[in-house]
Parts: C-alpha cells; sequence; structure tokens
C-alpha cells in the first residue's frame, strides 16, 4: 500500500504528518530552502504598501504582454514563519524566517510559462515576465492542446485579511516561551517521562494581479500549538505517547486563551477543543492518559460500530475524500507522486455512484471561519466559496480550478488553486472537504448509547492507503470500548481497516452542528516538484457499523 501523506522533504510519513517535520531534539523544523532566517522586529517590518505593488504588478503584467501573453498574472509574495521550540524544561530553539519574491504566470500560444524572482524591483520583475515568455513559447512547440481557462470576473481592487483578535507575531517571545515550559512542567508533575512543544507561526502576505483586471491582497495567519507527552513503564520497557488535541488553526495568538466556552468533555472524560485551545491543560491531561494507555487492556480483533470523534475523523476524510475528489489525479496528472483515484469521471457522469450512505454529505470549502484553508481569493484571483462533492452519499463534483473546470462542465473555476510561495507555481490543490453535520439534535452520548459493541476512538494516529485512495488503515490516539450503550474502559493496539465506498456506506449517524469541530493540517504535499499547503477538515462525531478492527501489538 502506498504510504505517502507527503514525501516533502522525504520525512517518513506519520512523523511528517503529526509534526509537520518540526524537530529539534528529536523533532525537525520544515525549514524551506527558500526562507532566509531574520529577527523577530523584522517580521513585523510591512515592506510594500498596497500602492507599491500594484505598480510593481502592472510592470509584470505589461511585460508579459509585450512578449504576446494572452493572459498573465503575477502573486508578489511574502511569506513568515516563526518556531518556538521547548523539551521539558529547556528552549531547544527559536527560529523566525521570511521569503519574498515574485512569480510570474503567463499563457503564450496557448502554453503555460511561469518564472520568478527575488529581484523585487522593475527591472527584475519585467525579466521573470520575459523569460516566463520565452518558456511558454518554448512548450508551445510540444503541447498538443491549448490551455483553455473559463472565465472569472474583473474584481479590481479588493483586499481580504484572516480575522484575528491578536497577532501572534507581536506576541513578546518570552511570553511564548513561559507558556510552552508551564506546559512542559504540567506534564512532568503528572507523570511524563518526556514532553516536547512548540508553537508555529505562520502569516503569508500575499499581493496578486492579472490581466483579467483583478488585483487582490491578502494577509494570512494561521497558528499550531503542538505538545508531546510519553510515559515509559519501566517494568515492561514499553513506552507510549500521546500528541496533542489541538487543531492547527486559521487564527492569531487568541487560540491559546484556553475558553472554557470551547472546552469539550467527552463522554469517555476527555476533554477536546474547538476554536480555542488551553494547551497547559492538554499537557497535564495528556500525562495522565499516557499512562492510563500502558495500563490499557489489548484489544480483541473483530467487527465493532466505531465513534469516530472529529479529532480523529478529519484525517480519514483528507485521505479518502480529499485526495481522491482532486480532478488532477482522477485525470491521472498525480500518478508519478502519490497514485490516482478510484473515483473515476465515469462513476461522477452516472450521477448515482454511491460514495456514502444517505447520512453522508462532504462538501468543500475555502471559507470556513478559523479554517487553515480559509482565504477570500485562491492564488488565481478566484473569490472562494463552498460547494457538495458528495450529497446524501452520492459523488455529484470534484475539486476544480480555472483550467480544470471546462472538463467536468463547470463555468467556473472552485478556487482551489494554490502556490505554496513566490517561486512556486500555482496548481490544484486542496480545499478544506468536510463532513457535513446531521441535520436532527443528536449529542455524543445518545450515540454512545445507541451502540452495543463499539470503539470510541479520540485522536489521530498512523494510516495508509494504497494508491487509487481506496484500501486502507488508521490508527488512533486514545481508545475507549464500548459495551452495551456505556463506556467500558480504555484499550490500546487499535485499528481499523476498509476501504473507502464501504466506510462511508457504512456511516450510520452523525452528531449535530453543536459538535462540529476542525481538525488538519499545516502540511498537505503534492506535486513534483513537491509543495505543501494547510488544509482543515471539520465533522461531528460520527457513527460507522460493522468496520473490521485489528490488533497492532507486535508479538515478541
Amino acid at each position: 500500500m502506498k504510504d505517502n501523506f507527503s514525501d516533502f522533504m522525504r520525512l517518513k510519513r506519520r512523523d511528517f504528518l503529526r509534526w509537520g517535520g518540526v524537530g529539534l531534539g528529536g523533532l525537525m523544523l520544515p525549514i524551506p530552502a527558500w526562507a532566509t532566517p531574520v529577527s523577530a522586529e523584522a517580521l513585523l517590518d510591512p515592506r510594500l504598501d498596497v500602492r507599491q505593488k500594484k505598480q510593481l504588478a502592472d510592470v509584470a503584467l505589461n511585460a508579459a504582454k509585450s512578449k504576446g501573453a494572452s493572459y498573465a498574472d503575477v502573486r508578489i509574495g511574502r511569506y513568515l514563519n516563526q518556531f518556538v521550540v521547548t523539551r521539558e524544561d529547556k528552549v531547544e530553539n527559536i527560529v523566525n524566517t521570511e521569503s519574498y519574491g515574485v512569480g510570474i504566470r503567463v499563457i503564450v500560444n496557448g502554453t503555460w510559462g511561469f518564472a520568478s524572482t527575488n529581484d523585487v524591483t522593475q527591472e527584475g520583475i519585467a525579466k521573470a515576465a520575459y523569460n516566463a515568455a520565452a518558456i511558454a513559447q518554448a512548450n508551445s512547440k510540444i503541447q498538443k492542446e491549448p490551455v483553455k481557462l473559463v472565465p472569472t470576473p474583473s474584481l479590481g481592487e479588493v483586499s481580504w485579511k484572516t480575522p484575528i483578535e491578536k497577532n501572534a507575531f507581536e506576541v513578546p517571545i518570552s511570553e511564548k516561551v513561559d507558556l510552552l515550559l508551564t506546559a512542559n512542567a504540567r506534564a512532568m508533575e503528572n507523570g511524563a517521562n518526556y514532553v516536547n512543544s512548540l508553537l508555529f507561526l505562520v502569516n503569508e502576505q500575499k499581493y496578486f494581479a492579472s490581466t483579467d483586471g483583478s488585483y487582490v491582497d491578502q494577509d494570512i495567519h494561521r497558528i499550531w500549538p503542538i505538545c508531546r507527552v510519553t510515559a515509559i513503564d519501566t517494568e515492561s520497557g514499553q513506552f507510549k505517547t500521546r500528541n496533542e488535541f489541538s487543531a492547527p488553526m486559521g487564527m492569531g495568538y487568541e487560540y491559546l486563551d484556553g475558553r472554557a466556552s470551547s472546552k469539550i468533555q467527552t463522554p469517555a472524560g476527555v476533554t477536546v477543543y474547538r476554536n480555542h485551545y488551553d494547551i497547559i491543560e492538554d499537557a497535564t491531561n495528556g500525562a495522565k492518559q499516557v499512562k492510563e494507555v500502558l495500563k490499557a487492556k489489548s484489544v480483541q480483533p473483530g467487527k465493532y460500530d466505531l465513534v469516530l470523534d472529529p479529532s480523529h475523523l478529519w484525517l480519514t476524510i483528507h485521505e479518502s475524500v480529499g485526495h481522491p475528489l482532486e480532478l488532477d489525479r482522477v485525470l491521472g496528472y498525480e500518478a508519478n507522486f502519490a497514485g490516482t483515484s478510484f473515483a473515476t469521471l465515469d462513476k461522477w457522469q452516472s450521477k448515482s455512484f454511491q460514495y456514502g450512505s444517505k447520512e453522508v454529505t462532504l462538501f468543500a470549502d475555502k471559507i470556513q471561519p478559523n479554517s487553515l484553508g480559509g482565504v477570500g481569493y485562491d492564488d488565481e484571483g478566484v473569490q472562494t466559496k463552498r460547494w457538495d462533492l458528495v450529497k446524501d452519499g452520492v459523488l455529484v463534483n470534484y475539486q476544480a480550478i480555472r483550467d480544470q473546470a471546462h472538463i467536468i462542465n463547470e463555468p467556473e473555476s472552485h478556487g482551489c488553486c494554490y502556490a505554496q510561495s513566490w517561486n512556486d507555481v500555482q496548481f490544484q490543490r486542496m480545499p478544506n472537504v468536510s463532513l457535513a453535520p446531521g441535520k436532527t439534535p443528536y449529542s455524543v452520548e445518545e450515540m454512545i448509547k445507541d451502540v452495543e459493541k463499539g470503539i470510541y476512538i479520540i485522536g489521530d494516529g498512523s494510516f495508509s492507503i494504497d494508491q487509487q485512495r481506496y484500501n486502507f488503515q488508521f490508527g488512533g490516539q486514545l481508545f475507549f470500548e464500548i459495551k452495551e450503550g456505556k463506556i467500558a474502559g480504555m484499550l490500546r493496539d487499535v485499528s481499523y481497516q476498509s476501504n473507502t465506498q464501504e466506510f462511508w456506506n457504512s456511516c450510520a449517524k452523525i452528531c449535530d452542528e453543536s459538535d462540529y469541530r476542525l481538525g488538519g493540517s499545516f502540511f498537505d504535499g503534492k506535486g513534483q516538484p513537491s509543495q505543501s499547503s494547510a488544509v482543515s477538515h471539520g465533522s461531528s462525531t460520527t457513527r460507522f457499523n460493522q468496520v473490521n478492527v485489528i490488533n497492532t501489538a507486535r508479538k515478541i
């Protein structure tokens, strides 16, 4: 089975997913090769104003048109990252990075060309536009069919900003360090043998302009607090780790204020979070829970009803819905990286392919508040929106951008074109893909009561999925046995196996919107050369009937 959520930076999949490649002293920091270390003060320097960006963008567009471009777009991008990394009572590293430059994409003779530069001057930008046009000219000699762009409105001058309450980059490093070290201390006081924690902050300042007459200025913020707690059983020599129950979010530093209204007590007695996160409380609970895992009963293999918390289900959605419904993967463009898709065009054309049960509506969007993929406009200047992928169980659509939409008879792009930086070409990327909550009031407690023999899973874990995004296996963080409608204790060594269509057709019940929460990752890898993007997936707690569970304990 193919196992690559992301081959970005050639990391193991499970390590990359959980830590986004972040690590020092046991972790790896995913600092891009194109990012330059800078001071914290430099991150707050605004560089260019909107008027200056528009002037430079017009230089690129005019230069491209002078070389025969029928279409051109330009992205002036400034990408800021901050990493604060700790372990137990030590600060392992503090890193600030900046990447700044311009990417220019053109169509000449019906063919794409792309070039980029970090020389953000009129001369440097004009030269890059000429290079993009020359590349397109060369490519046109071998391309058989011209690029077809569906129309998009001229936006004029517009802007969008993540609606943050507190800019995380303005918060003193000392305050961030104090928060992480306090969380570490609480974990150690409650029995952890090791604890790593970090903050990963992102600010993308992106300016887009095109010959369609759009000028788009965006300021995008994301935050990810991470905390990994490990406990060791000295008698057996075994160890277990419990990862954080935070989710990476499209928010500011207010995400870390631990508001009581965002805390959810599950029927298993585990605290999970929505929209605001308490890393100190989570580290404390994690230390207690990981010790319980060491003493937990090993699962008996067999068929179980699964009750899946949103902190777990987001990853299953990502792999079994998000990726297979990317149109470029369906068409085979992604075959060299992570396989194609079982959800081929003939299934969509039939208008009757049962992707899941009638309970299942899966939607794509780039507008969900607090989500990682939440932006006003994509990297083609298309205003973002929401649309259904699976409606009442039936496959109804894919994810498509301007040069793909005509293939599935869509009159406009879905607004999901994205590049990880100014020096990468934009291409079709997964938007937020989520499971719609149930329409009638139904709580997690009621769901548990309706299960005779089942397992309640909280948090994501290791997994594997094949080349067509069909056959898969998923683990998790915490597992609780359900007997006759009641939680009967903690389990360990749990993983479930299924295939995408069988799994989603086994969906029997979904809790209502009061339980809806987001999960996600900063690091969804795709393409060759690979690029990484941030994406969220939402759901309410959901029950799947009679799913095959295996025991993953290593037999010595």
